[in-house]
């Protein structure tokens, strides 16, 4: 990276992807941002989740811990504008910040971002420059697309770092709320019903747990709450077309 460029970004390819789960919490020194083409991301910053589908912009203030806990075929852009290269309306940013830009913006966008990594490559920092500038004036400083406090409450909860995933029932009892509305409320938000989730949250789990322990496969089901382990290899190899056993072996090879 050309250091004298104030300007970062990568491309994002899961599609097709063999998947391996949560991608660390990390914080960058810069304004991070994440733009899909395709797909969804599913975004943790500091207990507050964001759903980016395509055409969405997520920005993170700089030095806020963040982590990616789940996606699904997602195709963008990933990188950083330093907070003093930013519109002051955007330096300014003390909490994140998701637009959703539909149709010709969408598309005009997704062509701007592949001519920026381009030029990133490059080092063009003239083309950069505008480029940037080009985009930053589509992002409105007060608008945000952030999902309703409820649903980022069960995201956090299932996804939580530790805790076991339970039953859809256990959660909607958990938040004081019956499960019909709490899934009601889910998949208005997010376009998938709580089980969705959950199912998304114990395969992201037995991934980390088959790549990165030893544990018995019958254990692994255990620690995700499938303890049948014929169902949980069904379970697996639904969601991955893989058995837990040729995951394992993959990742470990």
């Amino acid at each position: 990276m050309d250091q004298t460029i104030p300007f970062y970004i990568h491309r994002i390819n899961t599609r097709g992807v063999l998947k391996t789960g949560q991608v660390p919490r990390r914080s960058l020194p810069m304004v991070g941002f994440i733009y899909l083409v395709s797909g969804e991301v599913l975004v943790e910053v500091e207990g507050e989740s964001f759903l980016c589908g395509a055409g969405h912009l997520l920005l993170i203030p700089a030095g806020r811990p963040f982590a990616i806990l789940h996606y699904i075929d997602a195709v963008g852009y990933a990188g950083g504008f330093p907070p003093t290269g930013l519109p002051l309306r955007l330096s300014l940013l003390d909490k994140p910040l998701q637009q959703a830009f539909w149709f010709d913006e969408g598309t005009f966008l997704g062509e701007l971002f592949n001519m920026l990594v381009t030029a990133f490559g490059q080092g063009d920092r003239e083309f950069i420059e505008k480029g940037t500038e080009l985009l930053l004036t589509r992002v409105k400083g007060s608008v945000s697309v952030r999902l309703p406090e409820m649903v980022s409450g069960f995201l956090e909860r299932v996804f939580r770092e530790g805790s076991p995933v339970l039953p859809a029932a256990d959660y909607a009892d958990a938040m004081g709320v019956t499960l019909n509305y709490l899934n009601r409320q889910v998949k208005r938000a997010t376009g998938h019903p709580v089980s969705h989730w959950i199912d998304m949250a114990r395969i992201n789990r037995a991934k980390r747990l088959l790549k990165e322990t030893s544990l018995p496969i019958i254990d692994v089901g255990t620690a995700v709450g499938l303890d049948d382990q014929a169902y949980f290899a069904r379970f697996f190899r639904r969601l991955t077309g893989m058995t837990p056993s040729a995951f394992r072996k993959a990742m470990h090879e």
